[in-house]
């Protein structure tokens, strides 16, 4: 049996709750991932389903990791799981990696092979970018990047070209978007792959239109349960409901109060309207912090207490009082950097680890004045947010290797490195290329092969050698000869620029990462799903995030700098959304407080130009949001 004792009286109930739908109001700091693990456990202990009968579900790479270790661990305490090891199945993960797991192997069923492609950002918009020069449009004025950003937005919304055009502004760019959305899926479709956005509402239309595969699923899952749910878009939410419809056993975990990504299609409707979504649903509601001391607590609930969409939950701790919310005046951002920057260099002094600290900014603008003051005074620090290891400029052309050699009518992968390192293949050549490809109807590297170019032969001659490869060299060792019999690798060791040092050490480190994979296919899909920033080589330094990046996290020490009207809230959130992006804007606040332990300290200028050096005239309001904060909880700082 497993043992439940170690859980409070609402957690042991939420564990407990196996029939039906069940919504689990998480506060933050109350022990949200302790309850989804000790769930999955108590379910198979109690011999309810097998393991790999459950659909578990979160957002990031890093929480499905986690969820899926400490599931294992709580499991191997039981007698029940040491007859049932078999973990590779397990059906722990992201929302795209779960469904992609479902649709790959119906790839007949949207019209692609079993090699596919998932494109990222960049091929996004490169292929958007072809498609506005085609259509003769201005891209300057209508930006491929803001293109993407309307197509992404309406297939998380699940809605096709068509749909798209529905209710849209004349002459807009969203109109100019609606327009290309279709020649951009056919593009795709051209070139086998399919994008970020398509994983979710591939996998719906295939249950629509395929109602024995989705019966499959929801027999095969007797129970699903959902971390974050605030978070959940159209397209989640209608997936999650498609599945779990036949048995209405869902457990969602999450806290309304924390719904902060409205601007990437994060739906706080969804966990408001839970009760009429699902049939008699058990509400719990956890509000026992075991993060923060009591201030930290009163300050986030005076706060919070404010907003007016929101489920009504109690939040509270029986930790001590500990030291009051600090909130601090100062003149301008570079008094606000060196105030903090003396707090820090204090603290560090007296013990605390530099990476028991964060600086929580509600925009990126306002990192400057911090880099500069811990540059110049030797407190070392972090910027989350930085370029992304699987999105650096080597790593993407050598993983473009490895899907042209999976895959070598991967048109875009072709594209890229055709001439990576130089085989005299110019914009004339590839102009040919793409006519061929064109008129022929057939992939880039076909057209490619029709054509007389000694380098172009030896390239091929590889590229079949490392394809007849894939399925039995280890992925780090053809990734290895790939990159030495390419000469990619002497590319760069012949360069002089010191950027190409790190290149070569990022490229030692993508070997060095696919020794932990079995397939290169596995790698690939794996790095088109990645979306983690996290750097093993930071050891103790100071972090310098967003407040959304943050969310999740927790610190010894917090610093809200920026407290002000038009920082936070945010003048565009205020200006778009009204009182709605009000209300965001308090539950961004409400994210930064409760990312601390002991310590919060809240500071505002009383002038600040947002967009370069302050003007001695610019005067700055405190935030709206620092009335709402409990007087018996802070202390202003004179």
């Amino acid at each position: 049996m497993f043992d439940l004792s170690g859980l409070n009286k609402e957690q042991r109930e939420a564990v407990e709750a196996t029939d039906g739908a069940v919504l689990v109001l998480a506060s933050a700091g109350t022990g949200k991932t302790r309850v989804l693990t000790s769930r999955i456990a108590y379910i198979v202990s109690q011999g309810l389903c097998s393991i790999n009968e459950i659909l578990a579900v979160t957002f990031t790479n890093k929480a499905a990791k986690e969820m899926k270790e400490r599931a294992i661990s709580l499991l191997n305490q039981t007698s029940v799981f040491a007859t049932e090891q078999n973990t590779e199945a397990l059906w722990i993960g992201t929302f795209h990696a779960l469904a992609l797991k479902m649709i790959r192997p119906l790839h007949d069923k949207f019209r692609r092979t079993s090699n596919f492609a998932i494109v990222d950002a960049d091929d996004q918009v490169r292929i958007i970018r072809k498609i506005i020069k085609e259509f003769g449009i201005d891209d300057k004025k209508y930006a491929p990047k803001q293109m993407s950003f309307y197509i992404n937005r309406w297939k998380d919304q699940c809605r096709d070209p068509d749909d798209a055009k529905i209710g849209i502004i004349r002459f807009s760019a969203e109109e100019v978007a609606s327009k290309i959305y279709k020649p951009y899926q056919d593009t795709l479709e051209s070139l086998d792959a399919i994008d970020f956005g398509d994983i979710l509402k591939i996998a719906i239309e295939v249950f629509k239109y395929n109602p024995e595969v989705l019966l499959k699923y929801q027999d095969k899952f007797k129970y699903i349960m959902v971390d974050e749910y605030q978070d959940t878009n159209a397209a989640q939410y209608i997936w999650l409901t498609l599945l779990s419809m036949s048995h209405g056993n869902i457990c969602c975990v999450g806290d309304d109060d924390q719904s902060i990504y409205s601007w990437r299609g994060a739906d706080v409707g969804n966990i408001l309207k839970f009760d009429r979504d699902f049939k008699n649903p058990t509400v719990i509601r956890l509000g026992q912090n075991y993060r923060s001391t009591g201030n930290i607590i009163s300050a986030a609930s005076g706060l919070i207490a404010n907003n007016s969409m929101r489920m009504k939950k109690e939040f509270w701790t029986d930790q001590e009082e500990g030291l009051p919310v600090i909130v601090k005046s100062l003149q301008n951002p570079t008094m606000e950097a060196n105030f903090i920057a003396a707090l820090i260099e204090n603290k560090q002094k007296n013990g605390l680890k530099f990476s028991e600290m964060a600086v929580l900014v509600r925009t990126a603008v306002q990192t400057r004045a911090f880099e500069e003051r811990f540059l110049t005074i030797g407190i070392p620090y972090t910027v989350v947010g930085g370029v992304k290891f699987y999105e650096r400029r080597e790593v993407k052309d050598a993983v473009a290797y490895l899907r042209l050699a999976v895959n070598q009518d991967d048109s875009l992968a072709f594209e890229r490195i055709v001439n990576l390192p130089k085989r005299g293949i110019g914009s004339t050549t590839m102009n040919k290329f793409f006519e061929l490809s064109r008129s022929d109807g057939i992939s880039l590297p076909s057209a490619a092969r029709r054509f007389e170019n000694p380098k172009l032969t030896e390239f091929f001659r590889k590229l079949d050698k490392w394809g007849s490869e894939i399925d039995t060299a280890t992925p780090s060792d053809l990734m290895k000869r790939i990159l030495i019999e390419s000469e990619y690798l002497k590319m760069l060791q012949d360069s002089k620029a010191i950027e190409d040092e790190a290149r070569i050490e990022n490229l030692d480190e993508l070997i060095t990462a696919l020794k932990g994979f079995e397939s290169v296919r596995e790698f690939l899909d794996y790095i088109s799903l990645v979306l983690d920033n996290s750097d093993s080589t930071i050891q103790d330094r100071v972090i310098i995030s967003t407040i959304h990046a943050a969310k999740g996290l927790e610190y010894h020490t917090i610093f809200i700098p920026g407290f002000e009207e038009n920082i936070i809230p945010h003048k565009k959130s205020v200006t778009e959304k009204g009182d709605i992006g009000v209300e965001e804007e308090r539950r961004l606040c409400y994210v930064a407080i409760t990312r601390a332990k002991k310590e919060a300290y809240i500071t505002l200028c009383n002038r600040r130009n947002m967009y370069g050096s302050y003007d001695f005239s610019q005067f700055a309001s405190p935030s709206r949001f620092l009335y709402d904060l409990p007087k018996n909880c802070i202390r202003i700082l004179q």
